[in-house]
C-alpha cells in the first residue's frame, strides 16, 4: 500500500482497538519499523494526529485533546477499491427495477455514502469515472428474485428455459449451485435432474421460475471447479484439449498482459511475438475471442480449433464478399 492508504490504515487501527502494539503495525502495514515511525512522525506533524506512545499499556493511541476533533483529510480510494465500488453500483443497476427496488435502494444509498466518505460527491465520481457494460441482457426482476432465494435457501426450483440454438422451451427441475455474473451478464450454475448433469443457464432465457420444497441436490466445490473453472468460458466443462495461440509482435504488447485463463501459460518469442496456451473444452467461445483478434494471432493448435476458425472466418468472408469477388 503507498504512503497515503498506510495513513488511513493506522487512522484505522486506533480508531478500532484503541491501543496498538507496534508489532500489529508492523504486521498489518508490511512496511519496516523505521518506515512506520516516519509515518507516525508525519501524523503528528502534519496532520496533527494526538498519537501518543502508551508505556505501560505498550502500544499506541490517541490522546484526548480539547478542541476540534481529529480528522484526516477526505480519502480517494485505491483503483481496487473504486473499480469494486462502482462495480457493485452496476451490478445493483442492472437488477434494480421492479419487485427488487425496495432492497436495492438501501444498498445504493450505503454505496454512495462510502464513496462519498472520500471527500467527492457520488453524482461527481459517477459522473467521472465510468464503468462501460457491452451486450447486457436484461433479466427479468422476479426471476432474479426467485432464483437467488431458492439458491440461498438450497431448494430446488423447475424452470422453463429457452433454448437459443434450437428456439425451443424446455421445463426442467434443477438444483441451483451458484449465480455468477460473467461478461456483464447473469448465469446460473445448477444441477439438472433432467440431464442429470451439471448445466449453466443464461438468466435472461428464463420464462417460468417455480421454487418447490424439495431440498436442492449437492454438488461438492471440487467437483464445480473441474466442470465451470478448470477450462476456457462460462460453459466449460472439464479440460479436454490446450490451444495454442501465437499473436504477432504488435497485438503482443497489449495480450501478454491480459489473464485469458487462471491456468494459462505464456511464452514472449525472440521475434517479439507471444505465444498463449489456454486450457479449453467447448470451442465455440474461443474461437470467437480468437476471431476478434482478426489477422494478429494464427491458431497453433490444436487442429480442430483451427479448423473452426477458418470455417466461421469463410462464412464472413461468404456474407461480406462483393458481387465482383471470385
Amino acid at each position: 500500500m503507498n504512503r497515503t492508504e498506510r495513513f488511513y490504515k493506522i487512522d484505522q487501527m486506533l480508531h478500532e482497538r484503541k491501543v496498538v502494539p507496534i508489532g500489529a503495525f508492523l504486521e498489518a502495514l508490511g512496511v519496516s519499523l523505521a518506515t512506520f515511525k516516519r509515518d507516525i512522525e508525519y501524523m503528528r506533524d502534519r496532520l496533527h494526529a494526538p498519537i501518543v506512545w502508551d508505556r505501560e499499556a505498550r502500544g499506541y493511541r490517541f490522546d484526548a485533546v480539547d478542541g476540534p476533533p481529529y480528522e484526516l483529510p477526505g480519502l480517494w480510494f485505491s483503483s481496487a477499491e473504486l473499480y469494486a465500488l462502482l462495480a457493485a453500483q452496476n451490478l445493483l443497476e442492472d437488477i434494480e427495477p421492479g419487485v427488487l427496488a425496495a432492497h436495492v435502494a438501501p444498498l445504493k444509498s450505503r454505496l454512495a455514502a462510502l464513496l462519498e466518505s472520500g471527500g467527492h460527491p457520488a453524482a461527481e465520481v459517477a459522473r467521472r469515472v465510468k464503468l462501460v457494460s457491452l451486450a447486457r441482457r436484461p433479466v427479468e426482476p422476479r426471476f432474479f428474485n426467485e432464483v437467488t432465494q431458492a439458491l440461498l435457501q438450497r431448494r430446488q426450483i423447475e424452470i422453463s428455459a429457452w433454448n437459443r440454438r434450437r428456439d425451443e422451451l424446455n421445463v426442467r427441475i434443477v438444483s441451483p449451485q451458484r449465480l455468477i455474473h460473467y461478461r456483464d451478464n447473469w448465469y446460473l450454475d445448477a444441477w439438472c435432474h433432467w440431464r442429470e448433469g451439471l448445466r449453466s443457464f443464461s438468466l435472461d432465457t428464463l420464462r417460468q421460475v417455480r421454487t418447490l420444497s424439495t431440498s436442492a441436490h449437492e454438488i461438492p466445490d471440487e467437483a464445480l471447479a473441474r466442470q465451470y473453472t478448470s477450462s476456457y468460458g462460462i460453459f466449460s466443462g472439464e479440460t479436454r484439449h490446450w490451444a495454442v495461440l501465437r499473436f504477432v509482435p504488435e497485438r503482443a504488447r497489449w495480450v501478454r498482459h491480459e489473464c485469458w485463463h487462471r491456468d494459462q501459460q505464456g511464452e514472449l518469442l525472440p521475434d517479439g511475438s507471444y505465444r498463449l496456451r489456454i486450457p479449453y473444452a467447448e470451442e465455440a467461445e474461443l474461437a470467437m475471442d480468437v476471431l476478434r483478434h482478426g489477422a494478429d494471432v494464427i491458431v497453433e493448435a490444436p487442429e480442430s480449433l483451427r479448423q473452426c476458425v477458418r470455417d466461421e472466418a469463410w462464412a464472413l468472408w461468404q456474407n461480406h464478399r462483393a458481387p465482383t469477388d471470385e
